[in-house]
């Protein structure tokens, strides 16, 4: 079977490609132009490069294709709407246009942050409500989601929605960069650093997203990843900065990091300069996540295979390997 990754050059959807080629799948990969290809097009995979926001560049990246997953989306935790529209909607229904007539299956890859971060997720299932908080990336991820399960319906593809929760692993945003925050300078708590983390490790999530993608029980079907380790914000952050010989400084209650997020996102962003605290981070932090992950469980046999200590124990690794002369 042959399937398409895009943003197969980011964390997730590298580990991503690396597994389906084990799995011996053949795999395509859309890059953007000028990114880095060669780790992957070793092992593997087909090298297409093209843009999501530019249809022409899109021609025939779907040929031959049985299963697209798409990744591809702004990680950023701060920009304009019209920044994250372009690539997670627009991007979308490009992709979307450009399947149709060659896919049998569409994987798209949501996050539990289309639930509207700002307010407690804990105990939320895959049929909660979905509400607006403000943050773009939230918001897109709902127009999104939406749209794939619109045209999917009408084209006749079957399609699987996928929310992970906050994905970490070696060399992920939540490892590096905290780190980095970290050798910036002071880097507080949220609310004392006492809500779950609501992580789920990258080769958990990689193994749920192919059993979903393989079943057929998954046809439109919308599943939370998320490990149910009990690591707190706090205890993550302190051990992270201790590996760099840094630690949190005090903390921010969460109304006040929300507020000071909003304030510094209006304020810097029509700027282009990255805003020191956003909404985002602290509605991540801030606030209970952990929403239910028993559908795929249940539906889908899904289980953590990769524990909480052993996820750290590769984390740290690789933070003594990237970080060694701090």
């Amino acid at each position: 079977m042959k399937v398409l990754v895009t943003g197969v050059g980011g964390f997730i959807g590298s580990h991503l490609a690396e597994e389906l080629i084990k799995r011996k799948y053949e795999v395509r990969g859309l890059f953007m132009p000028g990114e880095e290809a060669e780790h992957l097009e070793k092992l593997g995979v087909e090298v297409f490069r093209g843009n999501l926001t530019k249809p022409d560049t899109l021609r025939g990246v779907a040929k031959d294709i049985d299963t697209v997953y798409h990744l591809a989306t702004r990680t950023l935790d701060w920009g304009t709407y019209k920044q994250f529209e372009q690539i997670m909607v627009d991007g979308t229904k490009n992709l979307l246009d450009e399947s149709t007539g060659n896919i049998s299956r569409f994987i798209y890859f949501s996050s539990i942050a289309a639930l509207g971060l700002g307010r407690a997720l804990v105990g939320l299932n895959e049929d909660a409500e979905r509400i607006k908080c403000g943050i773009p990336y939230c918001d897109t991820k709902i127009v999104a989601e939406d749209l794939v399960k619109d045209f999917c319906g009408k084209s006749q593809i079957a399609y699987t929605i996928i929310r992970p929760a906050n994905v970490f692993g070696p060399g992920s945003v939540w490892v590096r960069d905290i780190l980095d925050a970290f050798l910036r300078g002071p880097f507080p708590l949220i609310n004392g650093g006492n809500e779950p983390g609501a992580f789920v490790y990258i080769q958990n999530l990689v193994d749920g997203t192919i059993i979903a993608a393989e079943s057929e029980k998954a046809v439109g079907k919308t599943y939370h990843f998320r490990d149910d380790y009990p690591i707190t914000w706090g205890e993550y952050l302190r051990t992270l900065g201790q590996w760099v010989g840094k630690k949190p400084l005090g903390s921010i209650p969460f109304t006040l990091a929300w507020r000071l997020g909003w304030f510094l996102e209006k304020t810097l962003t029509p700027f282009g300069i990255r805003p020191p605290m956003t909404r985002l981070a602290a509605g991540v932090m801030g606030q209970n996540n952990d929403v239910d992950n028993r559908r795929a469980r249940q539906e889908l046999g899904w289980k953590s295979h990769i524990s909480q200590d052993a996820a750290m124990r590769e984390i740290e690794t690789w933070v003594k390997t990237h970080y060694d002369d701090m």
